[in-house]
């Protein structure tokens, strides 16, 4: 395997590496085979100024930032712990693969290419509750439903875009579970203003572990915008109807969780 150094945005043969706390894992599980890393750290901005967002800023910096609203700071806090914090970008936590261990493990999955999602009649217990019918991941993404509450817009290499539009619901027909096309890199976050914000989440750990339900909710002007993570297969905008949902036999109560965490959500925005 070769590393090489991009010098422009223009597209370069191989996989992109920024921070690797997710490539490299997946490398040496099998799950990412790459005979050319591209290093990327020299092209993707990194900075953060007046809501604009460097895609290579580490999550730590942004922690730090207080202009930056409070439901996306929080959300990198609770990411991971310090040393990934340090490490890991906010394009690269955005991007990063389900945590769903039948995909983890290599099983071949639907969104490996099988024709079976194994969690459906398996173990599923931290599993998708919406949009699961095809793929029951979950999208484990804090930050990514932060900037979906926080409505953030998106800038690649080829485009600009919502950042709701960056993900997609795998199907039949197209297993993935991003819009990027190869070659095109995330750049960019641009962060609106709001007037307050808040983010809860519930995970098996205190501390430093995915979310099992994650609540973003963020107050402008008379509306308030709610997106939760670790529901679906892509950060979920949540817009009151629980009835959607499609819960498996052994993650009902991901639905009491995400309720419980709501309406706390939604009192602390009053209180902010």
């Amino acid at each position: 395997m070769q590393l090489l150094r991009a010098s422009t945005s223009e597209p370069v043969e191989g996989t992109p590496i920024h921070g690797g706390t997710e490539v490299v894992p997946q490398l040496r599980a099998g799950l990412l085979h790459a005979e050319t890393l591209v290093d990327i750290r020299g092209v993707v901005p990194c900075g953060i100024q007046e809501g604009r967002i460097g895609a290579g800023a580490p999550l730590a910096e942004l922690e730090c930032d207080p202009s930056l609203p409070e439901a996306l700071r929080e959300a990198c806090r609770l990411a991971a712990s310090p040393q990934l914090r340090t490490m890991g970008s906010l394009g690269g936590n955005l991007l990063q693969s389900t945590r769903c261990w039948y995909w983890r493990l290599n099983w071949p999955c639907r969104l490996h290419g099988g024709d079976e999602c194994f969690a459906r009649d398996g173990e599923h217990r931290e599993h998708a509750v919406f949009a699961n019918d095809f793929c029951a991941s979950a999208h484990p993404s804090d930050v990514a439903a932060a900037l979906l509450a926080l409505g953030a817009t998106l800038r690649t290499t080829r485009r600009e875009l919502p950042i709701g539009e960056l993900y997609r619901v795998p199907t039949e027909d197209d297993r993935r579970t991003t819009t990027l096309e190869p070659g095109e890199l995330l750049l960019e976050v641009e962060v609106p203003p709001c007037d307050a914000s808040v983010y809860l989440k519930a995970m098996e750990r205190k501390r430093w572990a995915f979310p099992i339900v994650g609540v973003a909710a963020v107050r402008t002007g008379g509306s308030t915008r709610i997106a939760l993570a670790g529901v679906a297969p892509v950060p979920w905008l949540y817009d009151g109807g629980i009835e959607t949902a499609t819960p498996l036999p052994r993650n009902a109560y991901k639905l009491d969780v995400a309720k419980a965490l709501v309406h706390r959500a939604v009192a602390a925005l009053q209180t902010v």
